[in-house]
């Protein structure tokens, strides 16, 4: 179990934001988050952040960044990880490793991405980053391309789940009209994202518009502390278990429709929580694109491989199902900064928790699932919350 816990949180909304650039979005967050676990700049004694940046912005060395509008943490070690789609939970994991091995007691972790300043080309291009350029480059359609490549071979082995594909983008986007932060806060309903239209166009064949998270620009950050110094802070959400398990980059050395890194972070970070899916209250997953809800179904244990329309069509995960899985809107409708997202799938997590969600609020909430992944699930974080104060 890990001892350090979250403290305090910030969040800004997700979409095409006002602020210029990785700097002005990180300064958004960092004093909220500081501010909400009543914690001084002075008791920070480490600073982790996380933006994939790979050709968004010519300034890196974003870990600096933070101390520009905060002087007090100038002298505060700061460090910047990167780790693909999942550079959020690689930040909040290397924030919590410090504070277990007691090289300090407070942590800030900040996620955040500007992604709209590019076009839509150019963005699709900076994505393939998290693919393996040597093989994958050329894949018509960029980063969704490569998803694209996943949802035919998984219909050519299983048969054609577009239907379930919608329900799934129709649910996230239901979801997500509840969500303050969301980047699109709109109810499309069943038969507009199953069907394709100038609207709703083909992106990555069979993945439709309606399948693909949003190019977004946001920031979210966490506060990190050990258990003693949480014990005289207002709030503190605890991890019973955390799991990162990789998988081999090049989609040609692997099943690409297994999701294999996935299931091994699911079943470690389960034995290490020794619960079942059906301790779970509610999961926050990675929807990048609907097939990657689909076979995470599948890699979490809800159904035996090829078998994820299943749990569609009994509607398990839907927010009055017995497992709700993202009740934010996922990145489908809440949107994917993706520097930012592991971050904020684990405050959307906190605020469940701590009984703040609001209208995203899931009922009697008190253990959290979370999976966040980078690439085609290559680095795979699972984490599992639970409120401890």
């Amino acid at each position: 179990m890990t001892r350090a816990c979250i403290v305090g949180w910030a969040h800004s909304p997700f979409g095409k934001l006002d602020e210029p650039d990785v700097e002005a979005l990180i300064a958004r967050v960092s004093g909220e988050a500081l501010a909400h676990a009543g914690v001084e700049d002075s008791q920070v004694d480490g600073i982790y952040v996380g933006v994939m940046n790979t050709g968004f912005s010519k300034q890196g060395f974003e870990g600096s960044q933070v101390a520009l509008n905060r002087p007090g943490l100038a002298h505060a070690p700061a460090t910047h990880l990167e780790n693909a789609c999942a550079t959020g939970s690689a930040a909040l994991y290397a924030a919590l490793d410090f504070v277990d091995s007691g090289r300090g007691r407070v942590a800030l972790v900040v996620g955040a991405e500007k992604m709209t300043a590019k076009s839509v080309a150019e963005t699709g291009d900076i994505l393939l980053g998290a693919s393996y350029r040597k093989e994958e480059a050329d894949i018509e359609g960029g980063f969704a391309g490569v998803f694209g490549r996943i949802a035919a071979g998984y219909f050519q082995r299983y048969g054609d789940r577009s239907e379930e594909l919608a329900r799934i983008a129709a649910k996230n986007h239901r979801n997500g009209v509840a969500n303050p932060y969301a980047q699109l806060r709109k109810d499309l309903g069943f038969a507009f994202c199953n069907t394709v239209s100038d609207k709703n166009p083909y992106v990555a064949a069979p993945l439709r518009r309606t399948d693909c998270s949003l190019i977004s620009d946001g920031a979210a950050a966490l506060v990190v502390a050990d258990a003693e110094t949480a014990e005289g802070l207002a709030r503190a959400i605890g991890f019973r278990a955390r799991a990162h398990v990789n998988d081999i980059l090049p989609l040609s050395r692997r099943d690409p429709t297994e999701f294999k890194g996935a299931r091994l972070a699911w079943e470690k970070a389960r034995a290490q929580a020794g619960i079942g899916n059906d301790d779970l209250s509610f999961v926050e997953t990675h929807d990048c694109f609907t097939i990657a809800e689909l076979i995470e179904y599948e890699a979490m244990g809800l159904a035996e491989p090829g078998q994820g329309y299943r749990v569609v069509r009994e509607g398990l995960t839907e927010k009055g199902g017995r497992l709700p899985v993202n009740p934010s809107g996922g990145l489908k409708a809440k949107g994917h900064p993706v520097g930012a997202t592991g971050v904020s799938m684990h405050v959307m997590a906190c605020l469940q928790l701590m009984g703040e969600a609001g209208e995203m609020q899931v009922p009697g909430a008190n253990l959290a699932g979370i999976f966040n992944m980078g690439g085609a699930a290559v680095a795979n974080y699972v984490s599992i919350l639970e409120r401890r104060r």
